[in-house]
């Protein structure tokens, strides 16, 4: 694992560079930092400054190490090798995700004026775009993907599964991309809707293909 380490100092580094920064931000920030904006992005979450500095790097870090230690205790471990490209661009997406939401969050503690509830709409936008893309290249495991008893169960399951929600991924990503640039609720109300939307149908769709494919 510490080959991993030498290896992956561009994903390391910038999360321990966030959790100095936050240190360093610590005498120019409120004691009460903002943790969450609702939909009229307005900040209706507060955490104290200590635990506001501290808990999304150390998150993250966990995270890493999560990730890190999936491929090692996956039964199906052998699957990574086809999709290790993939697996490494999801890790690094949302260590990247974390990241900037950490630094956001600081700054706009510390009085700048930036509207995080857009910057977080077009990042998670983004992310789904991305993770739909790539989503058909995803090989069976049982950490990573659209996991369902169904798609666990059979290989072919998996892959219809992923193949079918790519498309739907995607579009949902772009239209949460554009709503986000409206203020109005009810642009959140259906971007809320579509990602309830692409987490619901490719179930349904998993259990359909399961009972086609099953004599």
């Amino acid at each position: 694992m510490l080959d991993d380490f030498k290896k992956e100092w561009y994903i390391l580094l910038p999360i321990l560079g966030l959790l100095i920064f936050g240190l360093l931000a610590y005498p120019f920030l409120p004691e009460s930092i903002p943790t969450h904006w609702n939909i009229h992005g307005e900040v209706d979450g507060w955490s104290g400054k200590t635990f506001g500095i501290i808990f999304l790097p150390l998150l993250n870090l966990a995270l890493y190490f999560l990730l890190l230690l999936f491929p090692r205790i996956d039964p199906r471990r052998l699957n990574y090798e086809n999709f290790a490209g993939v697996y490494k661009l999801i890790r690094i997406l949302l260590h990247l995700f974390l990241g900037i939401i950490y630094l956001v969050s600081l700054l706009f503690a510390m009085g700048y004026p930036l509207r995080v509830d857009l910057i977080v709409r077009i990042l998670v936008s983004l992310l789904i775009i991305i993770i739909g893309k790539y989503m058909s290249k995803i090989r069976h495991n049982y950490f990573v993907g659209i996991k369902t008893p169904w798609t666990l169960a059979s290989e072919e399951v998996w892959f219809r599964t992923h193949r079918f929600s790519s498309p739907l991924w995607i579009s949902a990503g772009f239209l949460g991309l554009i709503l986000s640039f409206f203020k109005q609720p009810w642009s959140g109300y259906i971007t809320f809707a579509s990602y309830l939307i692409i987490a619901i149908v490719p179930f349904a769709y998993s259990y359909y293909i399961f009972r086609r494919l099953t004599p």
